[in-house]
This record gives C-alpha cells, structure tokens and sequence, in this order.
C-alpha cells in the first residue's frame, strides 16, 4: 500500500546502504533521487540497475524506474532542490593508523547545507553513515548550525542495521531501529521515523551513533569468541560446531544465534573498520577497555591458523570456492578469503577460485578498487565452474555453499581434501578427506 504521504528523498551515496536504502523506500512509495560523485554509478542507477549485488534490489529498482519514482544525479544541489529529506549514505573508511575518514560525509554536508540556503525551504537530513559518538553533533555545529537556528533545517541520526546478503529483507523487518535527536527527545519532524525508524528507539546523537557501533562490536566479539572456541576444541579433539550449537540452545540468556558460529574470520566492510574505530577513540580517551583491545589480534590469530591449516598438506595446488566476505553478496572488502588467497599467491601456490557472485565486470568503487590494490591479477585465477577449482586443486577451501554438492561427484576422489571453513557437512559424504576448521 502506498504512503499516504509519499517523500521526495536524495539519497547521498549509492555503495550497499545508500543503494538498499533507495530501493526499499520506493518500494514504499517515495520518490528517490540517488546522488554520487562516480558517474558510472549515476547512469547505472538512472537506468534502474543496481550497482551492487544483492537479492532483490535489482527488482525493487526496475519497478521504481518504470513506475517514475527513481532518479540519479551527480549534482548535490539539483538532489536537494528537488527533494524534501536528505540521507547521508556515504562511506567513512579507516584511516592508515584505523581512525575514522569523515571527509566524505564532511564533503557531502558542505554541499547540501549550500543547497538548503539556495533552496530557502525547509529541509530534513538524517545521518545513516557510521560515525563515532560525536561526529553527528560536530558536523550539524560546522555545517548546519544558521540553517538550524533558523528553523530551515532538522537533523537526525539513523543507523543502519542491513546485513549484506539479506539487506532488503533486513530493512522490511529491521531487528532493531533507532533514531538520534540532539537532546534524545522524540523527533520534531515525521521523516526519520517515517521512512527509517518505525518503532524506533529514541537516543540524542551520541547514543544512536555509539548504539552502531555496540552492535558491531558485539558481533565482531561473537565471531572471535566462536571461533577461540572452535580452535579449542579442534585441539582437544571435540567437536567446536557441536558444542558452539549447545551453547546457542540457551536464548533465554545467549540471545541470538547469528555469528555464533565457529568459521571464518570476521570481515567485510564494517566489523573489522568499526571494532578499530572504537578502539582507537578508547585509547584517545583513556578508557581501559581490554576485551575490545585484543578483538583484532583474536581474529587474525584465527586467520592465522586457517592459513597454517591450508599450508601444511603437501601441495601447491589450492582451490577456493567463495571469495566475497560472505554468500549471495560480491562484497570482498575486508574479506578473509581475498586475504587467504593473497598470501597463499605471495607464497607461490597455484590458485583457482570459485564465486558465482563475483562479476569483475560489475565491480564498482569501493569494492572495485579494493581488488585492484590487493590482488590485481584476480581475473587470471577465477574459474567459470566449482567443479573446475575440484578438478584442478588438491586442496579445497570452501567458505560458500555456492553449488550443489551432486555438481562435484565426478571430480571430487581420493588424494584431494576439502577444508570447511563455514560448517557444510555434506561435504563429508563425497570420496575426499574431510575436515573442518574447528571442528
């Protein structure tokens, strides 16, 4: 059903959020103007094709091209002027030391804040970058400060809590919302809660950025916690996918299950960069918070003995199926198997890799330029098949069930073995020898 109000909305960064975000709310009957500075991305997004891979965004953007209610532009003032609310999507990658680059959102705000003078109307902007605990209120102060005096302008703080893969069944059903005012009582305007946070909690900036950044770093800290368990178990010769599953059967006091798995490494975009981030303000500001502190070395500990594993059978010839971060996403930003696959080409090893979700083709920004810094030659190793990488490796690492386990009977024999990074116990019944990471 529409809204019975629909809003015109520029979206400000068109990366995995800004490209969710746009497709799910003209699913709800808002017109979306996208805004970003890579043409590529803009004439993509004009056409309705999303520029990421992830379930149903295509579709939901298709519609809103035929159904007149997508746009894109590379111009920041044309997008504000011909909208009623701004959402900041932009990135905030890690600096070299780990601290925060704001200079994107920082950009970003200069500009809309130019536009919204132009304008002379009022305007709503909500903040869904990450950001630490601060940044929000420091950014309204250099930027927007006249505009809200005057009351031109309100700002809220939104985090987003989409996990890629399931990013648009995430924001139909969010597990959590939340939006940030800058005294913590309810919002002035409908906007935020309207499009982004029904049933939102209600935080002053600082408490909805820090929230962001709780939730990750609990994440980051039940992917370590799991996998320090697989690893001692693996050394006691248990079963650390058996005994990490009972623990995940208390949820009156354990809560959740998603990440309580022992596997692979945690990565990706945010839980690497966001566990920094937080660390790094911690040792700014004083605060002993040890636990935090050693997250990292946990984790490149288990990354560590991943490699140890694949590196000591006796051969050179290595296949990966996966290399994203995770499933049904292209992501490989942060990913452990990107990481996996550059050292063991480093060391020298004969390399095939399997992911159907990877396109080279379609590799844009972020991501794009990730691959082009670390494994530049990507395309020389890729395979067009699984059972290609089975085949023509002795080793196989598989992180992804990205094909059907029937799919490898004729290439999988004895002589090869299979290393499950992420619990695929199918494996187990093909004529290879089997074993898994933790247990």
């Amino acid at each position: 059903m529409p809204p019975s109000h629909p809003y015109h909305v520029s979206i400000f960064g068109l990366g995995y959020v800004g490209a969710v975000t746009a497709g799910c709310l003209t699913e709800m009957g808002h017109h979306v103007i996208g805004a970003d500075v890579q043409q590529a991305k803009v004439d993509s997004f004009k056409t309705g094709a999303s520029p990421i891979i992830e379930p149903e965004l295509e579709e939901l953007l298709q519609t809103a091209k035929r159904e007149g209610r997508l746009d894109a532009t590379t111009d920041a003032s044309e997008a504000v002027r011909r909208t009623q609310v701004s959402i900041v999507c932009v990135g905030t990658p890690s600096q070299a030391a780990g601290r925060l680059n704001l200079e994107y959102v920082r950009k970003v705000s200069e500009q809309i804040a130019a536009a919204i003078r132009e304008k002379n109307q009022p305007h709503t902007l909500l903040f869904r970058s990450t950001m630490l605990p601060g940044s929000t209120r420091g950014i309204v102060s250099e930027f927007f400060a006249d505009l809200i005096a005057a009351g031109q302008l309100n700002a809220y703080y939104c985090p987003e809590f989409l996990r890629e893969g399931t990013a648009v069944r995430d924001f139909r059903d969010p597990s959590l919302a939340a939006v940030g005012t800058h005294n913590g009582q309810p919002p002035a305007t409908a906007e935020a809660l309207d499009l982004l946070g029904q049933n939102a909690q209600i935080l002053p900036w600082e408490g909805a950025e820090l929230l962001k950044y709780a939730c990750n770093y609990f994440h980051a800290l039940k992917v370590g916690f799991a996998n320090e368990i697989g690893r001692m178990a693996k050394h006691l010769g248990v079963d650390g996918a058996r005994v990490m599953d009972v623990v995940c059967r208390d949820e009156r006091l354990n809560i959740s299950r998603y990440y309580m798995r022992p596997g692979n490494p945690f990565g990706g975009s945010c839980l690497p960069k966001d566990v920094n981030a937080l660390s790094g303000l911690a040792r700014v500001e004083g605060v002993n918070l040890p636990l935090l502190e050693h997250v990292m070395d946990s984790n490149q500990a288990h990354f560590e003995a991943l490699v140890n594993q694949i590196t000591a059978k006796d051969t050179r010839r290595v296949g990966l199926l996966g290399l994203a971060f995770k499933a049904d996403t292209d992501d490989m930003r942060g990913s452990a198997m990107v990481a996996v696959a550059e050292t063991l080409l480093g060391r020298g090893y004969e390399l095939r890799i399997f992911d159907p979700s990877i396109n080279l083709s379609r590799l844009i920004g972020a991501n794009e330029a990730e691959i082009q810094r670390r494994m530049p030659h990507l395309a020389r190793v890729l395979c067009d098949s699984a059972d290609e990488v089975v085949r023509e490796s002795d080793v196989i690492v598989a992180s992804q069930k990205c094909v059907k386990v029937e799919a490898l009977e004729g290439v999988a024999g004895a002589g090869k073995c299979v290393i499950d990074v992420n619990g695929w116990p199918e494996l187990k019944a093909l004529p290879w020898s089997y074993e898994g990471v933790c247990w």
